[in-house]
């Protein structure tokens, strides 16, 4: 019953079921209540004990929540007993998140949609209000990344530039930060040469969002990036349709972006935040940008295409530079950006590059902490010269195979203002699930947003 703890649970009970408590397990045992009512007690698997993290109670939240779907309101003392090791507010926020997290369904397209149905978890620890607060906080945490997967579950042809700019704008009249949208006519004063260079196949007209949050006594300023190719069939670089199946969440970065501003109003991070999103869809129309075309970024650099399916480093560019205008303390971005980065280290581990170590120890710190995987990668000097073009002052493809994902990076960096610590992620592969496994769905992940708070949150310590 709500709010009630049950009895302890017989262990050669749960054993004789098959139950050893690994890490996630769930076994649903039904008994009577003292009046004799029947209920259902789910017993949930926490792993070794002396093994536990936060990250532990995450996947417990997600157990707890794909165990008891069927049910409107559950309670749970998963926290009365937490190791030396993990702080009570901590496994709180991950509990919280992992419940939200498994308990997400897309069903838009739907006829028949089943949603879940829970709708009520109680937390029974001696926490109190500071467990409150961070179940409060992981809550608002995992409704953040349910609003970046909802965007990479939707269709391109749906979520067009001009559907995503006006959904950033709702959201943020809702949740409290700006928004400002910049049409075909400001995009082309701003000189975003990049992004108007992509969009030239598409009947679609391009959008470039701007987002700011700030508290009353910001210590720093962050800038945030996302990539935001609504899809991308490869212009004329045409991709297969293989290769074109999942492209509907090329914008996997803008999606963490504008996610990542739908929970600062609730966590209130120390620091301002600024974002930077470029949305254009990616089209083989009469008079796309043909390869060999020459492109003018914001800031005077030219850029020769020589493959129009490498374009989102090139509407990156302009938003780097965008960014950079600000001067921000630091930039981050995010990108769906290579099929080479996901070839090196699978789909559930992001690259991390950039040109500030204190940065990155920083970003992969946060990585850690909101239990999403990331790795560094290098920046190697010796591959920036395969850029160099003959008739401009870059290529956006070096034309060879190896070193994809650090030769975007390098690319990148070129548009990177003076002075500012810059991060990039690589998401190509984690924005993406192919399976449900812990607070995952199938789908957009929503990979990234967690990172980005974590990182917010502890700026600029």
């Amino acid at each position: 019953a709500e709010g009630s703890v049950p009895e302890p649970l017989d262990a050669d009970f749960l054993s004789a079921q098959g139950f050893n408590g690994a890490l996630g397990e769930t076994t649903v045992v039904r008994s009577l209540s003292a009046d004799g009512d029947a209920k259902v007690v789910v017993a949930v698997g926490l792993g070794q004990r002396d093994e536990a993290t936060a990250g532990t109670y995450r996947r417990a939240g997600a157990a707890l929540a794909t165990a008891s779907s069927s049910r409107k309101r559950i309670a749970t003392t998963v926290l009365a007993d937490l190791p030396d090791t993990v702080e009570v507010a901590d496994a709180a926020r991950a509990l919280a998140e992992g419940v939200v997290l498994a308990s997400y369904r897309f069903t838009t397209y739907k006829t028949d949609p089943k949603p879940v149905a829970l709708e009520r978890v109680v937390v029974i620890d001696e926490g109190g209000r500071s467990t409150t607060a961070a179940l409060t906080t992981g809550q608002a945490v995992g409704d953040a990344v349910c609003v970046a997967r909802d965007l990479v579950n939707e269709p391109g042809g749906s979520l067009t530039p001009s559907v995503f700019a006006e959904r950033a704008v709702n959201l943020g009249r809702d949740l409290e930060f700006a928004v400002r949208v910049r049409d075909e006519r400001a995009i082309k004063r701003a000189r975003l040469g990049g992004l108007l260079g992509v969009n030239r196949g598409s009947v679609e007209p391009a959008r470039f969002v701007e987002l700011s949050w700030a508290p009353t006594r910001p210590k720093a300023t962050v800038a945030l990036v996302g990539k935001g190719i609504t899809f991308d069939s490869g212009g004329l670089s045409l991709k297969s349709t293989e290769g074109m199946k999942a492209m509907k969440g090329d914008m996997g970065g803008a999606a963490a972006v504008l996610g990542a501003f739908c929970a600062l109003t609730a966590l209130k991070p120390p620091v301002k935040v600024l974002g930077y999103i470029p949305l254009t869809d990616n089209m083989p129309g009469g008079d796309a940008t043909r390869i060999g075309d020459v492109l003018h970024i914001r800031n005077g650099t030219t850029v020769e295409v020589l493959n129009t399916d490498a374009e989102g480093r090139i509407v990156l560019a302009d938003a780097l530079v965008m960014a950079s205008d600000a001067r921000p303390s630091a930039i981050v971005d995010l990108a769906t950006l290579t099929g080479a980065c996901k070839v090196a280290l699978g789909d559930r581990i992001a690259g991390l590059m950039g040109n500030d170590e204190a940065l990155l120890d920083k970003v992969r710190g946060a990585a850690d902490a909101a239990g999403e995987l990331v790795w560094p990668l290098p920046l190697p000097d010796h591959l920036r010269s395969r850029l160099d073009s003959e008739i401009a002052d870059l290529k956006n493809v070096s034309g060879g195979r190896d070193g994809g994902a650090l030769v975007a990076g390098l690319f990148l960096q070129e548009f990177v203002g003076d002075g500012i610590p810059w991060a990039h992620l690589d998401i190509a592969g984690p924005a993406d699930s192919h399976e449900n496994d812990g607070e995952l769905r199938k789908g957009g992940t929503g990979f990234g947003v967690r990172t980005v708070l974590r990182l917010l949150e502890s700026f600029p310590d």
